[in-house]
């Protein structure tokens, strides 16, 4: 009689615990970005290509002109869209923030999630009624308006941190960037198939904008309806000593075993109070390497689209949707990186391994020719997305549960206006050197990489000093 009453408690608990995972939230956004980042970039292609083609039946001139002159249309377009996406989120997303700390963690995910089912819809109203270009900047105010991207990944950082433990949260977090990666590369592949569906005058791209709005519908109620919050797994009666606050910048998941950082933390004596650290000055430092590393990050993949329609490489709408699948690799890659390195290294370590990839791989991008060697640089990034989530993580172990959802967004909050600037300069750059070395905002980008190293290693450095003073051994983890 017991187990019969005791199987159906343990079933609605199981239930109860599904309801907490912001993976399908992730994955239905996601799938919809994909979808709508595609179909955005061959959308605005298409009309710029209309009316660079009038031009042309008047006033005939070379090819590469009329691409040159594309290619100037679709880059300004984004200089002012990204603009717009970047800088609107600066007056509401903190604001969402402290009333998800405040009130209900989930006011930030539904709210942005709002902002981004308005933009899909902007989009699709812009195929169905043939409207300018120009509309699609009021719908990216809209989406930013709401929130945009930084108030929705705070939010879903923050359920993702109050769900796990310490020792498991770098991979919780990578957990949920890989949903994101494999969702966006599923959106990505199917997005050029999607586009072609229909032809015709209105019809270019109405079926993959019905699916992005599709999705983002779902993910949006689904938050509102199915997500529930889940208690915060940190024991709120439990003062942490002042050494295993930074020793958890670094974090050491040996086996991914949640009790090894309690272990480790009451070894040794702490520090006295003239030669601690304070957790601030990590925390600066962990923000520095994170925006200048988003800097290179962020100038490429704004590039790259435009790199991809151009000679050399002259993609089709399927060839497009292909490229951009292969940026979401990087997420299943990224993650199994993290899942070998994190009982190896340390997260310092595992933060440089993927500045290194994705600097490499950036160097490579700049002197590509052909199709193969586009997808060998893109290979050779296949870390390149550890940096950032391991930041987060390292953290989020810095500072109290209560705060997760104000610091995640003013993380994410630096991260977008130091993109918007980025996104400026580099479409800038772009212009002025397409025609002489197409490459060189890749090559910026390998030189950015390669710098943020600098605070991360000081970080490692400071670490070790704690290590050695409070007589903490660093063993082996392999």
């Amino acid at each position: 009689m017991d187990r019969e009453d005791a199987c159906p408690r343990r079933g609605v608990l199981s239930r109860l615990r599904v309801r907490t995972w912001v993976e399908p939230v992730v994955a239905s956004t996601q799938v919809a970005a994909s979808l709508y980042e595609a179909g955005l970039l061959l959308v605005v292609k298409a009309s710029f290509g209309a009316g660079a083609s009038s031009n042309h039946s008047a006033s005939p001139s070379p090819r590469g002109a009329l691409e040159d002159e594309q290619q100037r249309a679709i880059s300004n377009f984004y200089i002012v869209y990204n603009l717009v996406v970047g800088l609107t989120p600066l007056l509401s997303a903190y604001g969402l923030g402290w009333l998800s700390d405040r009130y209900h963690r989930k006011i930030s995910i539904c709210v942005s999630l709002l902002g981004f089912l308005l933009s899909r819809l902007g989009l699709l109203l812009k195929v169905l009624l043939d409207w300018p270009v120009e509309v699609l900047y009021g719908a990216a105010a809209l989406k930013g308006l709401c929130g945009g991207f930084s108030a929705f990944w705070s939010g879903v950082m923050a359920l993702g941190s109050l769900g796990s433990s310490e020792g498991r949260r770098s991979m919780r977090l990578i957990l949920i960037d890989l949903i994101l990666g494999l969702a966006g590369f599923c959106g990505s592949m199917a997005s050029g198939h999607l586009f072609k569906q229909m032809t015709g005058h209105s019809g270019h791209g109405l079926v993959l904008t019905a699916c992005s709005v599709s999705c983002a519908t779902f993910a949006l109620f689904y938050s509102l309806l199915v997500l529930k919050v889940p208690e915060s797994m940190a024991d709120p009666g439990k003062a942490l000593p002042a050494v295993d606050m930074v020793s958890g910048t670094v974090g050491t998941y040996c086996a991914l075993d949640p009790d090894q950082l309690d272990k480790q933390s009451v070894v040794g004596r702490p520090p006295s109070p003239g030669k601690a650290r304070p957790p601030r000055t990590i925390i600066a430092l962990l923000f520095l390497g994170a925006i200048i590393y988003d800097l290179a990050v962020v100038g490429t993949v704004d590039v790259m689209p435009l790199f991809m329609l151009r000679e050399p490489l002259s993609w089709n709408q399927v060839q497009v949707g292909y490229g951009m699948a292969a940026g979401y690799t990087i997420f299943i890659t990224s993650f199994l990186g993290v899942l070998v390195f994190s009982r190896c290294f340390q997260d310092t370590t595992m933060i440089m391994i993927g500045m290194v990839s994705f600097g490499s791989g950036a160097l490579l991008l700049a002197f590509v020719k052909e199709t193969y060697m586009f997808y060998i640089a893109r290979a050779v990034m296949l870390f390149a997305l550890i940096p950032i989530t391991t930041i987060r993580s390292a953290m989020s172990k810095l500072i109290k549960g209560s705060s997760y959802g104000k610091v995640f967004v003013i993380l994410q909050l630096s991260l977008a206006l130091t993109g918007v600037v980025t996104s400026t300069v580099y479409n800038k750059i772009y212009q002025l050197t397409m025609e002489k070395f197409v490459g060189t905002c890749f090559a910026l980008s390998s030189f950015l990489s390669f710098l943020a190293i600098i605070p991360i290693g000081i970080v490692a450095y400071k670490q070790a000093s704690w290590l050695q003073y409070g007589d903490i051994p660093e063993t082996s983890r392999c």
